[in-house]
């Protein structure tokens, strides 16, 4: 199959790709917010610049676009017919260089989240899934 774009209007369209600030980011970023968490933004000093870290519960998030790093059974990590071999390594790369930055940051002592672009959709689900990773912070952090 052949891309139905020229290369120079693929290269602009692939421009747009935002890898800051995008709407599922805020999305997440809002919602932890208003559990009343307080957080940074893409601290570079972190293996993998995680999208948020909150650094006094040592945690932090990622949110993961599904196509660009491997989101397994979904159908957004579908993988372009055209041009496969640069697609197949080009995202292999990003699978295995998650992996590893996620085992750095373990064996530094941070706790880590990876959130889906796909569970952006339903918002009672997301609310849980941060609940349950955030929640023990606040039980930690009552007075008896």
């Amino acid at each position: 199959m052949i891309d139905v774009f020229l290369p120079e209007k693929r290269s602009w369209i692939m421009s747009l790709v935002k890898g800051k600030n995008t709407r599922p980011e805020l999305i997440v970023r809002s919602l932890i917010h208003r559990m009343g968490y307080r957080f940074r933004l893409y601290q570079k000093i972190l293996p993998g610049n995680p999208d948020i870290i909150l650094k006094r519960h040592k945690k932090v998030v990622f949110i993961h676009g599904c196509f660009w790093h491997g989101h397994k059974g979904c159908l957004r990590s579908k993988r372009p017919m055209t041009n496969r071999s640069f697609w197949n390594k080009k995202l292999s790369k990003n699978i295995e260089r998650d992996k590893r930055q996620q085992k750095e940051l373990h064996k530094l002592g941070w706790k880590t989240l990876i959130i889906w672009e796909c569970q952006i959709k339903n918002l009672d689900h997301l609310k849980r899934i941060l609940a349950d990773f955030l929640e023990p912070l606040k039980a930690k952090g009552r007075k008896k």
